[in-house]
């Protein structure tokens, strides 16, 4: 009797305890909204808004746009400061690309800047050297950093801001120091057992040895006195001048081929970005060299299905998704490579009949288990990403990238900056478009998105993260179109990743390949998909790293969004 008793008494608490929680409001955005996935309120200003994956570099780019500066002078200084906060996803040894909306000429301009092979290195010694497959670290993956010659490029078409002003921010904290955020400490220290054998990464990026600590200030002297070089004398000294040899040195002397005349011939180029229409509204990414074109694929493979009918989480729409994914990126491992070296069909892979056409391989109740890559008609024709915008309507979508985090670990003398691998992205297959040849642009991941509608800004927006971006910017833009989400609710909804498909680099997609889910999805739907045939699992990550800004005409403000699994945030003013 007394067991009884008590049984009764702790089930008349629980009851109680129930009705007091369902009492109390909800927090936070799932009180506004009703989604349990909202981490936080979108963020509304009028006359300007960042977005960026790290809190320091959305100050800076706020305080340019404050002094008189643009979307662009606020982008290029957001980056420069990112490469010093957050090295282990960028830098000025990197690659970057961006699509600027231009309030003037009411236009999109697309800007490549990624960087090329070393001229003197031939396909057949890097087969002696490499063996198999070329490596992710040393110095044959190393490739011409493009970061800087973009900054140039885009600062003398759309800053207003000398550079000097544009890179004050970042060289002050990188002499006088900053607190290292909790979640670059822990990928930072990771990268010390891949990175400590290669010259001068140690004594660049540890502290007594050791990787900085959450909290640490971590200064970087070296990159300060390389950025007021960029900053007095412009973008010859880091591809012609004193940069451009310390960098030749340093490579000659630890068996890389990178060289003076490398540098020197680099050129960014001005690019037409290209889109697709879903929902009402287009979508636009860059051409190849990059994968941006699998996002278009994508959402025309999905747009005759009713996904909203399907409902978010559903083994339905999971399905659909992953299995327009695979036939995407079936075409982007056969396809995508640098466009002045081989005729791609890029019209044709984003045209609606080829889709019409691809669609037909989706089969609604079973997994595949293998596609091949199709014929579209040939016609003539981890990572940082953050986004601008200012009081005169002028947007950016910036991504900027070193690949594998860190990149190569090969690190000039006196720089404070680690030279990129982008390299390891060419492939060794003969008659491959992306096949490597000397002074070509590597298979490229990192992909800058923006909407439009009516021919009108509507939102720059991007997903860092190697091959999560193009399935994370089309999962982005379904929740936001078909779901219903805000803006930051349709970041936060936890994302599917899907791989094991081909590779530009020649593995094969064999058994269907893997669906991973992050936490939040039924498990009713988990259940339905392995009926399907899926391979299904909980994985913890990357499932990317997203900044947005839309821009509301009708009330004529800006709504941002940041990523709630990264360090950074969006602000406005």
């Amino acid at each position: 009797m007394p067991h009884l008793v008590c049984r009764s008494f702790l089930a008349l608490l629980a009851t109680l305890a129930t009705t007091l929680l369902l009492a109390l409001p909800a927090s936070g955005a799932d009180r506004i909204t009703g989604h349990p996935f909202a981490t936080r309120s979108e963020v509304i200003a009028r006359h300007g808004m960042a977005a960026t994956s790290q809190p320091l570099a959305t100050q800076v780019a706020l305080d340019v746009l404050r002094s008189g500066g643009n979307a662009v002078d606020a982008a290029i200084a957001a980056n420069a400061l990112l490469g010093l906060v957050e090295p282990t996803g960028n830098g000025i040894g990197g690659d970057l690309y961006a699509i600027v909306w231009d309030a003037e000429s009411e236009k999109l301009y697309g800007l490549n800047g990624s960087g090329r092979s070393p001229k003197t290195l031939s396909l057949a010694e890097l087969k002696r050297q490499a063996g198999d497959a070329i490596p992710p670290r040393g110095p044959l993956p190393v490739t011409v950093p493009g970061c800087v010659d973009a900054w140039f490029e885009l600062h003398e078409r759309f800053g207003k801001l000398p550079m000097k002003d544009v890179l004050a921010p970042a060289i002050r904290y990188a002499r006088e120091g900053f607190p290292v955020t909790e979640l670059i400490a822990y990928y930072w220290a990771r990268h010390v057992p891949l990175l400590s054998p290669y010259p001068n990464w140690k004594e660049t990026f540890l502290i007594d040895g050791e990787p900085p600590r959450k909290g640490q200030i971590f200064r970087n002297p070296d990159l300060a006195r390389t950025l007021e070089r960029l900053a007095a004398d412009g973008r010859d000294v880091f591809y012609r001048g004193a940069i451009a040899r310390t960098i030749a040195d340093y490579m000659q002397a630890n068996g890389g081929f990178l060289s003076l005349d490398d540098l020197a011939s680099h050129t960014s180029t001005w690019v037409e970005p290209v889109s697709t229409s879903f929902r009402g509204y287009d979508v636009w990414q860059l051409p190849p060299n990059g994968q941006g074109i699998a996002v278009l694929q994508i959402l025309n493979l999905l747009e005759p299905y009713d996904l909203a009918g399907m409902g978010f989480g559903s083994a339905d729409y999971i399905h659909h998704f992953v299995e327009a994914k695979k036939l995407a990126f079936e075409d982007r491992a056969r396809w995508y490579a640098d466009a002045t070296f081989t005729d791609l069909p890029v019209a044709g892979l984003i045209s609606k009949a080829y889709a019409d056409e691809r669609r037909g391989l989706i089969d609604p109740e079973r997994a595949a288990r293998r596609v091949a890559a199709g014929h579209p008609a040939l016609e003539e024709g981890d990572t940082i990403y953050l986004t601008v915008a200012d009081r005169d309507r002028n947007m950016v979508s910036l991504i900027q990238s070193n690949y594998r985090g860190m990149g190569s670990g090969m690190t000039p003398t006196g720089l404070g900056f680690i030279l990129q691998d982008r390299g390891e992205l060419f492939t060794f297959e003969e008659g491959h478009p992306n096949v490597y040849a000397p002074g070509k642009r590597p298979f490229h991941t990192i992909i800058p998105g923006f909407v439009t509608r009516g021919g009108k800004p509507y939102m720059a927006f991007g997903v860092m993260g190697g091959a999560t971006q193009p399935q994370a910017q089309a999962q982005v833009l379904i929740n936001l179109f078909d779901f219903g989400m805000n803006l930051q609710e349709a970041g936060d909804a936890p994302r599917i990743l899907h791989s094991g498909s081909s590779q530009p680099t020649g593995s094969l997609m064999e058994d269907g390949g893997r669906v991973s889910l992050e936490t939040g999805f039924p498990m009713q739907s988990v259940r339905e998909l392995v009926e399907r045939g899926h391979s299904v699992g909980w994985a913890v990550g990357p499932y990317g790293g997203y900044q947005a800004i839309l821009y509301d005409a009708e009330n004529d403000v800006y709504f941002g969004a940041s990523e709630s699994r990264k360090d950074g945030h969006a602000a406005g003013y």
